[in-house]
């Protein structure tokens, strides 16, 4: 997706449109793309040539949310072999940093979510710890694990001020939490002491798209997803027809699914 102040109302770049209704009327491509029909028009710069051996049921992943995940963890955080890892959010995006975590050998990845089943699941991507956070204190538990310290890298993948706050509290001295949901635009201010931000010396980041370049990142994941380095087909839990689709979005918010897939 290509983003830019009108990626809500979705005209291209020169300004224009490409898909009208039958009575004449524009029609925007949300960032640019339009995801849900078989066939569209976007711009050169929306395009990333991939291997045609690749199923689209799993090319589709790799357009957002798993270089999302993927990038933030390798390229914006920038883990150190050995490093101890929270994830908040354990879905499509907060598993494939799991995924990028153990990529670059993290010692502790622990991934915090609020539905078991997410939680069952991210440790078949490579969590070695879980935190169910209706039933305990995030906070507490990961000092817990870390003897008191805190981890290395904390990400938030759920898009809530108060949690990205408990990422910032759950982090170690000198360590680094990375924002990488993206909050609805009313929340204008995070609960962060400003004193204790200083006196930890902890570094505050977003990513945005995994602080990637699409056309090498893409085809790198796809590459790596050929010689077994990383999990695609595991991350689709259900399937839908296109008029199933609002079941779809029902079941990712009963936290049912890592990623449901549309089929066409």
């Amino acid at each position: 997706c290509v983003l830019g102040p009108t990626i809500a109302k979705g005209p291209q770049p020169d300004g224009g449109y490409r898909m009208h209704t039958q009575n004449g009327l524009d029609v925007g491509q949300f960032c640019l793309l339009g995801a849900f029909s078989q066939y569209t028009i976007v711009h050169k710069q929306s395009v990333c040539v991939i291997d045609k051996k690749i199923p689209l049921e799993v090319a589709c992943l790799v357009g957002c949310g798993v270089v999302g995940g993927w990038g933030a963890a390798v390229n914006r955080a920038g883990i150190t072999p050995g490093s101890s890892v929270l994830v908040i959010g354990a879905g499509g995006i907060g598993t494939n940093i799991i995924q990028g975590a153990v990529s670059v050998n993290a010692s502790m990845i622990i991934a915090a979510d609020r539905f078991d089943q997410k939680l069952t699941w991210s440790r078949s991507f490579g969590a070695t710890h879980t935190i169910n956070t209706d039933k305990e204190n995030l906070v507490e538990r990961v000092m817990e694990l870390t003897d008191n310290r805190g981890v290395d890298y904390a990400f938030e993948a759920i898009s809530r001020p108060e949690t990205i706050a408990m990422a910032f509290d759950a982090t170690a001295k000198l360590g680094k939490v990375v924002v990488v949901g993206l909050t609805p635009s009313h929340f204008d201010s995070i609960p962060i002491s400003p004193l204790n931000l200083v006196l930890t010396q902890k570094t505050l980041m977003g990513s945005m798209y995994g602080t990637s370049n699409a056309r090498i990142e893409i085809p790198k994941l796809l590459y790596m997803y050929k010689r077994g380095q990383i999990k695609l087909d595991e991350l689709i839990t259900n399937t839908y027809s296109l008029n199933e689709i609002n079941q779809g979005y029902d079941d990712l918010l009963a936290g049912k699914n890592i990623r449901g897939v549309v089929k066409f």
